[in-house]
């Protein structure tokens, strides 16, 4: 089971440090879990996995042995045949919870008949979303996220992660830019059974990053307990800058009078 870090050099690379459990989900050669694990100089907090067994990665993916034997040597756990669909229910990870899931690219595969413009890959591709984010909800831990990153220009933005995403109860935490040179040696791949071990081009990229949506009842709990020790102009003008980012229908900024207090029991 990976374990988080105490005590130790915190080790950063990107969003990602040495001391999160991290699944990586969908991994083509390994070239991404790799790239952490040498920034981390260790990979036992970390749990790489792919669809593909190991002896198919063998001909899709060759490059993948060199990265596989540097996640071994440095603890890291890499498990085979893991599909999104199911993972909460894989017999390792059910077990587990994390703090980070990441999905790089995720494809539901090429087909001759069909371009990524068309409407049939398109609902492909979203039911792979909706099944790694809703079973990656599932396997958080506490203040946990679960990261996809996609190309956003079309089609690819017709893959509606953001409204997925908040049917499922995620809210968007942030979404950043996806830089391949912050990652040194990651190699994304096809993947999908065709040409699966070459490159393809990464034009407008970035990361979502998703987290649990807290209860209405949490939300103003929140800011009420901050109004009571705390009266000032300032601090109402913080208030409402918090409930404008959790409730609807608030403007961001606008300070709460008295009587609008006492309508959410503040």
């Amino acid at each position: 089971m990976p374990q988080k870090k105490s005590n130790k050099k915190v080790k950063w690379i990107s969003h990602y440090t040495n001391n999160q459990r991290i699944l990586l989900v969908g991994e083509g050669d390994f070239s991404f879990s790799d790239c952490l694990a040498r920034a981390f100089g260790s990979a036992t907090n970390m749990v790489a996995s792919s669809l593909d067994s190991e002896r198919a990665l063998k001909t899709k993916h060759w490059t993948s042995q060199a990265h596989l034997q540097s996640l071994w040597s440095r603890g890291c756990l890499v498990l085979h045949g893991v599909n999104v669909h199911d993972m909460d229910r894989h017999p390792t990870l059910s077990q587990m919870k994390f703090d980070v899931i990441i999905f790089n690219f995720p494809h539901a595969g090429h087909s001759p008949l069909l371009c990524e413009q068309d409407t049939k890959l398109i609902e492909r591709h979203r039911k792979l979303l909706e099944a790694f984010l809703k079973n990656g909800r599932e396997m958080l831990g506490e203040g946990g996220e679960v990261h996809v990153t996609l190309r956003d220009d079309h089609p690819y933005n017709q893959w509606n992660v953001m409204g997925l995403a908040d049917k499922l109860g995620l809210v968007l935490k942030e979404k950043v830019e996806f830089l391949k040179q912050d990652f040194p040696g990651y190699h994304n791949k096809r993947g999908g059974g065709v040409k699966s071990n070459k490159k393809f081009p990464l034009k407008e990229c970035f990361t979502f990053k998703f987290c649990l949506a807290k209860s209405p009842a949490n939300q103003f709990s929140e800011v009420g307990a901050i109004f009571v020790f705390d009266k000032s102009r300032n601090q109402r003008k913080f208030i409402m800058r918090k409930l404008g980012r959790f409730a609807a229908g608030f403007d961001v900024g606008v300070c709460l009078d008295d009587a609008e207090a006492l309508r959410f029991g503040l």
